[in-house]
């Protein structure tokens, strides 16, 4: 790659954001939305002015972008982490084997959107530079793992393509199951509960009626109907969220201020009573996929959940003619609600020879079992068997 020149960035300010996002955002040069909402410069600028990430957090900086002939051709998110938090591709036990055989595993390389387990392009390069500027840029990364004293390096929920990419240059790669509802030209909610089966068609009605028999209405806010104390309860039921899940928030305060400025890429549903909101779920709008991203309420109500992630964004979904909705990590009991097992991929740069083998016979097994377990588990979805795709 000597005709390209990759330099590491302590943060994304370092880089105009027209120059990242005509590598992480193309399609939007026409005026319409970014595919992936979470790689734009404004999202990444946000967790980082926000001190989300950055100093104190385990997430430090250390963004890549690729020149040729002078010109950006590639960038890619990319973070030194010294610990394995807010990642949802957990490697946890190869940190406690390294730290066992009398090693450190951190500090470590991650190529990542911070907190968000969402499949999109790690390596972000110009239409027309992605073989150059993918081998760029994968090279620079094995370059800073070997020199910086990392134990390895890793990019999370990447594309297929990627991981097929990096594979050819020697990665490992490592498979995951999530559970996303794909659109199949429904005109309506009754069009898509039309391809279930009988029984679990049923059981979605009913379910939808307890939740919406809450004593309280439902919104879908987005843009500027969004208002500033729509962000005080959604800090509240995600500060209630992290404290059952996580013990700390991942985000601060003042990322949901930042959240106000781009809100015209965010829909919340909130769930009121008597103008109070109790619950709500926070989603991200991408091209043509709804993201679910953090869900919180300061009430029990039976079924709520349900209806504000799933149900709800399914309603919007096909509202807007969307393709998709990704309901992020984990969680079975998204299968009984229209959601059906998807492959994830990522893929592991790991220089130790020993540890590298011990690591690839385990992904070796790993990956046959995660086959097996998506399409077991798409047998188990609920939809008619002449709808089964």
């Amino acid at each position: 790659m000597d005709s390209v020149e990759v330099n590491v960035l302590a943060g994304i300010s370092s880089v105009p954001a027209a120059e990242w996002d005509a590598c992480a955002c193309p399609e939007a040069a026409d005026g319409g939305r970014p595919r992936d909402p979470f790689t734009t410069h404004r999202f990444l600028a946000a967790l980082e002015a926000s001190g989300s990430v950055g100093p104190g957090t385990g997430w430090t900086p250390h963004h890549l972008v690729a020149r040729h002939a002078g010109a950006v051709i590639a960038v890619a998110p990319f973070y030194r982490k010294s610990h394995s938090q807010g990642e949802y591709v957990f490697d946890h036990a190869w940190a406690e084997a390294w730290h066992r055989a009398g090693g450190s595993y951190y500090p470590k390389l991650q190529g990542a959107v911070p907190f968000t387990p969402a499949t999109g392009r790690r390596l972000l390069c110009r239409p027309g530079q992605e073989e150059i500027g993918q081998a760029a840029l994968l090279q620079a990364m094995a370059e800073l793992t070997r020199r910086g004293g990392h134990s390895s390096a890793h990019l999370t929920f990447c594309t297929e393509a990627e991981a097929g990419a990096a594979s050819s240059a020697g990665w490992l790669h490592r498979t995951g199951v999530q559970f996303h509802w794909e659109n199949r030209g429904y005109g309506g909610y009754e069009d898509f509960l039309a391809t279930l089966a009988s029984r679990k068609r049923k059981a979605l009605r009913k379910e939808r009626m307890r939740a919406q028999d809450f004593g309280g209405t439902i919104r879908a806010l987005s843009g500027a109907a969004i208002e500033d104390r729509h962000w005080e309860a959604m800090w509240a039921f995600y500060l209630d969220t992290g404290a059952r899940k996580w013990g700390r928030p991942y985000l601060t305060r003042a990322f949901f201020d930042a959240l106000h400025e781009m809100r015209d890429a965010v829909l919340l549903v909130v769930a009121e009573q008597d103008g109070r909101a109790v619950a709500g779920a926070l989603n991200f709008i991408g091209r043509d996929t709804l993201y679910g991203r953090y869900w919180g309420c300061l009430e029990d109500h039976a079924f709520l959940h349900f209806e504000l992630c799933y149900h709800q964004a399914v309603d919007w979904a096909i509202a807007q003619g969307f393709a998709r909705v990704e309901a992020g990590a984990q969680g079975e009991h998204k299968l009984a609600r229209g959601y059906l097992p998807v492959v994830t991929h990522s893929v592991h740069h790991i220089p130790h020879p020993g540890f590298r083998r011990a690591v690839a016979d385990y992904l070796e097994q790993e990956r046959a079992a995660v086959a097996e377990e998506a399409d077991a588990l798409a047998e188990l979805g609920p939809y008619r068997e002449e709808e089964r795709i």
